[in-house]
This record gives structure tokens, C-alpha cells and sequence, in this order.
């Protein structure tokens, strides 16, 4: 299906939108210039409305608006996305979910919860713990994202290699589709064989199927204690040796992250840290303590077979902290290397197995990059980043990393692997895309065209 790009103005439903949504109605350019863009290097391009609706009624009369009268809807939910997703290429309405932020439902013996789509992971996990649950929820992408849109993106982060992403943990939603219909996908039931998976259909499709409304996610129980680790290493080739015997060992690491030295050094510098400049895994272990101890202790004498002699470890939460303050200040360490930077984020996936090649490779691709390129991820499944602090005015530098981003695609697709293990398509692979599904993409385009006719549903993104 070809883009249309012919889409109407908001001028013809101006005053019902007013009429439906008030003082939430904004046409102020300040707000329409932040719904214009999230945390990547895409150029900002404003809707020409923002709405702010209640519940998923207000959001079904504002698609069936737009979808007569032929205008874009784009679905926001935080904006900490990195490919674009909410950058409104075609102008039209930004349907802003966050103050449909009502937790709907907590099911303690059924481990599940039903949210509006705009509550955001750190505040279900809140209520979580203030309803002394013992339960919590597991998807963590770093940023405390909402639901809904962590369901769009289909997101995951460090915690998957033990508790799945969204795709996983997302059981049912509740969305309303481009001419304004709302349905109900999947349901609370842990197993089910009754039709077509929609459920998954709309997890991962970015906005461009319907706007996502309410999600009944998984919850599992709160380890009784964690434990966390950081082990340095005198290469890449042993940290990675190192992560896929524990694996295959069966020690159930609840995460497992690896930053080269680039990165390191970056996060020294920005965090006041010491550590020392090498490879180096950080490791978290959940469960009883006994198993917590055993875990810990069997990690650490893997670790030593390989060279990782400086293993520390910690279960007080404080010192916890303390040793994965490197990973949870990645990202920002690495655009404080550049003022006003913005950040081009890849995100290749390849099998476990192919981990040391691609990760040796990825290095190997941006060793003469004229910019920092440090290299980390989330090595327990497979997926890790090059992220590159770049110049917003400079088409040089962009023209470069867009040219190093090619390169550590054709190196994942060569070896089973995926463009986008956690971030989406967006605007920026939609051509690896195809290069990765071939006339899959096809498949794709007629499912999208059964669904949205109009191309109304994020026009421009994903396919």
C-alpha cells in the first residue's frame, strides 16, 4: 500500500473536537511542538491538534472524527520512545493518553492488572506495593514509560532474558480501531486457542492499527531478594564466554547486561564512578535467598573461569544501586560526551549464539567512527545497541552513523537476527524492514489497509 500524504486539515472538526473535549483541546504551539517528536534524532514535525481524552468513549469520537473527515491520528504516551513514532509527519491529531491513567483492576490471585493506557510502569508498580500485592510488574525499558504505549512498541529492556517483554506479558486490550469502533483483544485467560491472536496483532503495531486504550498485563511475584553483581573483564570475546555458560548452565540471571569500555569511560565520567576501564557484565539474581546465594555463587566462579576475578556483589539495596549505577546512567552519560547532542540509537537482535561475533563486529564497524560509539545491551537475549551521540546540524554525521547503522543490520540479518530488538520501526527502518521480511511486508500493508483504509492510523510509520 502506497502512502497517501493528501490528508486533510483539523479545521472541519475543529469545533467538535471543542465541543467533546473542552479546556483539553490545545492548539498551543508550545504543547503541539512537544507532541512533535520523542527522545531521537527525527527532525520535530507538530500535529495541529493535541487532545487530551478520559477515557477510551472520548478517544473513539475523536478517530471517528478524523477518520471522516480524512485526518492523521497519532497515539502519544510519554514520548521516551527512540524511531520517531510519534513525530506527526502529516499534521492532524495527537490523541494524548496520559491522563487516562486509572489502574483499573488488580487481580492478586490471578497475578494480572488492567490499566488505562496511560499509566506508566513505576506507578503501577507503586500501587503494587501499597495494595502489599507481593506482586510486581516486570517490563522495565529504562525510561517509566506507559503501558500503552510500551504495548505499541512491543518494548522489553533489561529484565526480559528472565520475564519476556510486552509481548509476553500483554494478555489482553482494549482498542479502538481507525473509524472510531473499539474492540476488545484477547483476554485474562493464561491460554487460549479461540480464533486469531489479535492481542499480539496490535502489540509491537506502533500505532498505525488503532490507538490502544486499556491493557490487562501479567504480573509475577516479588522476589523474596535480589542480589546484584558487576564483574570486569579483559576482553569481549571472555565477558560474552562468560554469559553464555551461566546460561547454559540454568542459573535463571534476571538480568544480564554487558558494557564495553567505551561506555565505561563514559559513565565515569559523567556518574563520578571508578570502575575500571573494560568490558564488564552486570548481573541481577532474583529469588529465595538460598537460591539468590547459589546463583550468585555459581556466576562468580564462571566468571572466574574466564578471567573475571573482580566480582562484587551486593544485596542492601543502596549497594545495589550503587553497582549498576554505570547501566542505569548508559544513555545519558553518553550524550553528556557532546553538548545538545541527540541520540541515534540502533538496536540489532541476533541469536545467543552469534552474540560474540556480532558484538566483536559491531566494534569492529564503528572502530573509525569520528564520534564516540559506545557498544552495551541486554546480552542475556541476544540484543545490544551502538549509540551515537550526534550532531542534530551536521547531515555529515548523520550520513556517517546512517551508513554504520546499515552495516550492523546486514551483519544481524546475515545471522538470523533483527533490525529492531526492542525499539520498533518507527520512521527510521522502515527500509530494513523490508530488507528483513521481503514480502512479508506485503502481508503487512493488507492487514494495515483492512484495518485503517483510510491510512489515517500514524500515516508514515512502521509499513
Amino acid at each position: 500500500m502506497s502512502e497517501r500524504n493528501n490528508f486533510n486539515t483539523i479545521d472541519a472538526i475543529l469545533s467538535q473536537l471543542q465541543e467533546i473535549f473542552g479546556d483539553r483541546l490545545s492548539l498551543d504551539k508550545h504543547v503541539l511542538h512537544e507532541h512533535g517528536h520523542d527522545v531521537s534524532r527525527h527532525d520535530i514535525q507538530a500535529p495541529q491538534a493535541v487532545v487530551y481524552p478520559l477515557t477510551t468513549e472520548e478517544v473513539s469520537s475523536a478517530v471517528k472524527l478524523c477518520h471522516e473527515h480524512y485526518v492523521p491520528v497519532i497515539p502519544f504516551g510519554t514520548g521516551t520512545a527512540v524511531e520517531g513514532g510519534v513525530v506527526a509527519i502529516y499534521g492532524g491529531v495527537s490523541i494524548d493518553l496520559t491522563r487516562m491513567n486509572q489502574i483499573l483492576e488488580i487481580n492478586i490471585t490471578d497475578s494480572d492488572a488492567t490499566v488505562q493506557a496511560g499509566v506508566t510502569r513505576c506507578h503501577l508498580n507503586e500501587a503494587l506495593l501499597h495494595q502489599n500485592s507481593g506482586l510486581v510488574f516486570t517490563v522495565d525499558p529504562g525510561a517509566d514509560a506507559s503501558i500503552g504505549g510500551m504495548a505499541a512498541t512491543r518494548a522489553s529492556g533489561s529484565s526480559a532474558v528472565k520475564y519476556g517483554t510486552m509481548r509476553d506479558n500483554t494478555l489482553a486490550l482494549t482498542v479502538v480501531l481507525a473509524n472510531g469502533e473499539v474492540i476488545k483483544a484477547g483476554g485474562r485467560a493464561r491460554k487460549s486457542s479461540a480464533g486469531y491472536d489479535l492481542a499480539h496483532l496490535f502489540v509491537g503495531s506502533e500505532g498505525t492499527l488503532g490507538v490502544l486504550t486499556e491493557v490487562t498485563v501479567k504480573l509475577h511475584p516479588k522476589p523474596a531478594q535480589i542480589s546484584s553483581a558487576i564483574c570486569p573483564f579483559d576482553s569481549i570475546e571472555n565477558a560474552i564466554d562468560a554469559v553464555l555458560n551461566i546460561l547454559a548452565a540454568g542459573i535463571p540471571v534476571a538480568r544480564i547486561e554487558l558494557l564495553d569500555e567505551v561506555q565505561i569511560d563514559a559513565v565515569n565520567r559523567y556518574s563520578g564512578l571508578n570502575n575500571p576501564l573494560r568490558p564488564t557484565i552486570f548481573f541481577e539474581f532474583h529469588g529465595t535467598e538460598d537460591h539468590v546465594a547459589e546463583q550468585t555463587r555459581q556466576a562468580r566462579q564462571i566468571a572466574a573461569k574466564y578471567g573475571g576475578v573482580e566480582f562484587q556483589w551486593a544485596i542492601d539495596q543502596q549497594d545495589r544501586d550503587r553497582l549498576w549505577q554505570a547501566r542505569y546512567d548508559s544513555f545519558h552519560a553518553v550524550m553528556a560526551l557532546r553538548e545538545n547532542a541527540v541520540g541515534y540509537v540502533t538496536d540489532v537482535c541476533v541469536p545467543i549464539s552469534k552474540l560474540a561475533e556480532c558484538f566483536l563486529g559491531a566494534k569492529e564497524i564503528v572502530n573509525n567512527a569520528t564520534l564516540p560509539a559506545p557498544v552495551f545491551g541486554h546480552v542475556g537475549d541476544g540484543n545490544f545497541h551502538v549509540v551515537f551521540p550526534l550532531d542534530p546540524d551536521s547531515p555529515a554525521e548523520l550520513a556517517e552513523v546512517t551508513g554504520y547503522h546499515q552495516q550492523l543490520i546486514d551483519m544481524a540479518l546475515a545471522v538470523g537476527g533483527t533490525c529492531t530488538g526492542e525499539h520498533g520501526i518507527g520512521l527510521g527502518k522502515r527500509k530494513a524492514l523490508e530488507q528483513e521480511h521481503g514480502k512479508a511486508v506485503t502481508t503487512m500493508r493488507q492487514i494495515k489497509h483492512a484495518l485503517d483504509p483510510r491510512n489515517i492510523m500514524n500515516p508514515g510509520k512502521v509499513v
